[in-house]
């Protein structure tokens, strides 16, 4: 018997048009999306929606949208018992929120009060990220340290083999990548981002999301969610929200994650949500799982 897991997407996945059609499919989808926009007092949906692009990709408004579309999804799926579940960076919200270790009413603000935490951030510390290809991640650590003499700079996200991404201030990240390639990277490419994710530079989100996990209700998770942080298996909700509130300035061990899950004996992924990134680097980092991704109405069909 297959072990199921649900994996749900993190920034870079929104696209306008995004939920639409589950709005227009599902009487439960619109009610979801209504409360949304309800609880956050703005008209996420139309962005969702419409657009335009811009706005659409504000840290802001990007978190609450990715996150809304995958916990829709998840909710109207209704032949799957998935035994755990993992998201990167964002999507680690929308995997609790699947597991009921937070309810969504509250997710949805606490995701909103993420990005616009996220979002400032950025502006009062500005910094980027660059995508590695080639290396090692122990190299990439190692060249990260020499390039920290000129500013911050760390591996933020461990996606797959030979995937990495590194975070910091704009001088440490340069430094960095002149290093990886001097030191034989296949590929070095800056992102264009709003911020410093899982770096140092998001202290000030780090501490102003403290406040909003204060005021959140967390339970004790159904079933496993792997976090980010440690790439283990996490249930305890005082281990959940500890583990939230160092997710904003840690590294996402992505890799790590799935390969533990695979250890565990979980052999089908579902990614639940926009896209469908997190297919492409499960497939790379074991292509014998079973993959499947769940995004628009059509996909939903089969499993409710």
């Amino acid at each position: 018997m297959a072990k199921k897991a649900f994996l749900f997407p993190g920034q870079g996945s929104q696209y306008i048009g995004m939920a639409k059609d589950l709005y227009e499919r599902s009487v439960e989808a619109k009610e979801m999306i209504k409360t949304a926009d309800d609880a956050l007092g703005i008209n996420l949906s139309y962005i969702m929606f419409n657009g335009p692009e811009d706005q659409l990709k504000q840290t802001e408004f990007t978190q609450p949208a990715i996150f809304l579309h995958s916990v829709i999804l998840s909710s109207l799926i209704r032949t799957i018992q998935p035994e755990a579940a993992a998201g990167h960076s964002l999507g680690e919200y929308s995997a609790l929120v699947s597991a009921n270790a937070i309810q969504f009413y509250e997710a949805i603000r606490l995701v909103r009060a993420r990005g616009k935490a996220m979002q400032q951030a950025g502006i009062d510390n500005p910094g980027t990220l660059a995508a590695v290809v080639g290396l090692e991640p122990q190299k990439v650590i190692e060249l990260c340290k020499e390039a920290s003499v000129v500013g911050i700079v760390q591996c933020a996200n461990f996606n797959s083999p030979g995937q990495i991404v590194i975070s910091g201030s704009i001088d440490g990240v340069r430094k960095a990548m002149e290093l990886c390639k001097a030191n034989g990277a296949k590929l070095v490419k800056e992102l264009v981002v709003s911020g410093a994710f899982h770096s140092p530079l998001m202290q000030s989100a780090k501490d102003a999301l403290l406040d909003a996990l204060d005021k959140t209700p967390f339970y004790d998770a159904r079933f496993s969610v792997y976090a980010n942080v440690t790439a283990k298996p996490v249930t305890q909700k005082a281990e959940i929200k500890n583990l939230l509130h160092e997710q904003v300035t840690s590294p996402v061990r992505w890799e790590e994650t799935i390969i533990n899950m695979i250890a565990d004996g979980f052999d089908e992924f579902y990614e639940i949500g926009p896209g469908k990134v997190l297919q492409g680097l499960v497939k790379r980092i074991n292509p014998d799982v079973k993959l499947f991704g769940i995004d628009k109405y059509e996909d939903l069909e089969r499993y409710i």
